[in-house]
């Protein structure tokens, strides 16, 4: 087994192999996103899902934790992909998060930005995936995470300590949190690489209350989660580093950069700047760098072509390749469901012609999707939620193949998953079925061929 990386001091940035070239235009491309915990489990003979005989009542508990989902379980599944029509895969992060957080499923949460997490596999394991995916022709996307850290250190006494713009500094640092044993470092497991271990590197504003305000959404921690001082260019650096050294090792295709609304716009055209620089070096000429905005188009805006501008100046300073259509994903499910009148979508495709100075080309800034797994305007619903008419998702699909920007799938769509709650768990069903899959059902799966899938409509 190789030695454990701790330091982006013992980082190579050559590729391991010959690069595997970018596609031209990644508009030709269909992307399909899943939740690594929750695709496939590499596991035999577990039955296809029937609606006569699945078993059903599903323990609400068990959404929001660890499900067994892996990447192996990914590559034995290249194929059901393949077969969808997608030539692009999107991961939920893969990185390590903390081993005592099984509702750290979701992989937002990163404790070692150097090391996959054991519960998903390996290192090899996510080089196999993309050399397997390579072989088809199919192109994977790693999503990452620069705004933060996960819950890797505690404020005093442990307390959850909220936002408060009056205060004159940083609140007090509190301590690391230890589990595993970690050589070298004498505070406990903490964070990874070592560079990271520093108190001065996070912002210790305490949690975000109020995200609609600007300040406290670039400041505070996302929850739990610890949100680094990425302007100071120490960690900026450290972050470009462990990032570069992934698309080195594991030969990866592109990265969406989440929480991008919840950073310096600076230190995110910096950090893209940097890592398309590199991708472009080693022959990657089209690496494919799209953020999560949730925003209007006007913020939109600011990341993306020509209108890029860092905030509060006129300076253009190009960052984001593309931006999770929001604005489009705001409308459409009204509209393909006869809820709204089209006119909308019209508008807003003539106001490109002055937002954007090369507006003919629009397209190439969105990636356009009608699930998800945040599910920001309507909490928690997915798109067939409570909907008697299947064909609605097929024309939803159409509608994102044939329109402007890069279409994305989310898993289980294609199977007319309908997940609900009050919770983001009801919108991430186990396809491989567990004790979470789709249709309150357990130890079923989804992954079977479309034309033979059928099930009964919920009542």
């Amino acid at each position: 087994m190789a030695e454990r990386i701790t330091s982006i001091k013992e980082l190579d940035f050559t590729p391991q192999e010959k690069a595997f070239p970018s596609p031209g235009d990644w508009r030709d491309l269909f992307i399909y996103f899943l939740l690594v915990d929750r695709f496939d489990d590499n596991k035999e003979n577990t039955p296809a899902y029937d609606p006569a005989s699945a078993p059903r009542g599903r323990d609400p508990k068990q959404g929001g934790v660890f499900q067994g989902g892996n990447i192996k379980g990914i590559i034995r599944r290249l194929d059901y992909i393949r077969g969808l029509g997608a030539n692009a895969i999107w991961l939920s992060p893969v990185l390590k998060n903390r081993q005592e957080r099984m509702d750290s499923y979701h992989g937002y949460g990163i404790q070692d930005f150097l090391e996959v997490d054991p519960r998903f596999g390996t290192k090899q394991d996510l080089q196999e995936l993309v050399h397997q995916a390579h072989k088809k022709d199919m192109y994977v996307i790693l999503d990452i995470i620069i705004n933060h850290t996960g819950d890797n250190w505690a404020y005093p006494g442990d307390y959850p300590y909220y936002y408060w713009r009056e205060a004159p500094g940083p609140f007090d640092f509190g301590f690391w949190r230890e589990v595993d044993s970690a050589p070298g470092f004498q505070g406990g497991d903490a964070v990874w690489p070592q560079e990271l271990q520093h108190q001065g590197y996070y912002k210790r504003r305490g949690q975000i209350r109020d995200w609609n305000d600007p300040e406290e959404a670039i400041h505070g921690d996302f929850v739990s989660l610890k949100e680094l001082d990425i302007a100071q260019p120490e960690v900026l650096d450290t972050l470009i580093k462990a990032y570069k050294y992934w698309i080195a090792v594991a030969d990866i295709d592109g990265f969406r950069v989440d929480t991008v609304k919840h950073i310096e716009n600076s230190a995110t055209a910096i950090f893209c700047n940097a890592v398309r620089e590199y991708a472009k070096r080693i022959g990657k000429q089209n690496f494919f760098l799209f953020g999560e905005v949730v925003a209007d188009d006007p913020t939109l805006e600011r990341y993306i072509g020509r209108n890029s501008r860092i905030e509060g100046t006129n300076e253009r300073f190009p960052s984001l390749d593309a931006c999770l259509d929001f604005p489009l994903y705001f409308m459409l499910e009204e509209v393909i469901k006869g809820l709204v009148n089209p006119s909308g979508l019209r508008e807003r495709y003539e106001r490109f012609r002055t937002m954007y100075a090369d507006h003919g080309a629009a397209g190439q800034y969105f990636v356009t999707f009608v699930d998800n797994h945040d599910q920001m305007a309507r909490p928690y619903l997915r798109f067939m939620h409570r909907n008697p008419h299947p064909k609605q998702a097929v024309l939803a699909l159409g509608y994102l193949l044939t329109s402007q920007g890069v279409p994305c799938m989310y898993y289980g769509t294609e199977q007319g998953f309908d997940g609900g709650g009050d919770n983001d768990r009801y919108i991430r069903e186990c396809m491989f079925g567990g004790q979470w899959g789709a249709f309150d059902s357990t130890g079923r799966h989804f992954l079977i061929r479309i034309t033979r899938y059928t099930r009964a409509l919920p009542a």
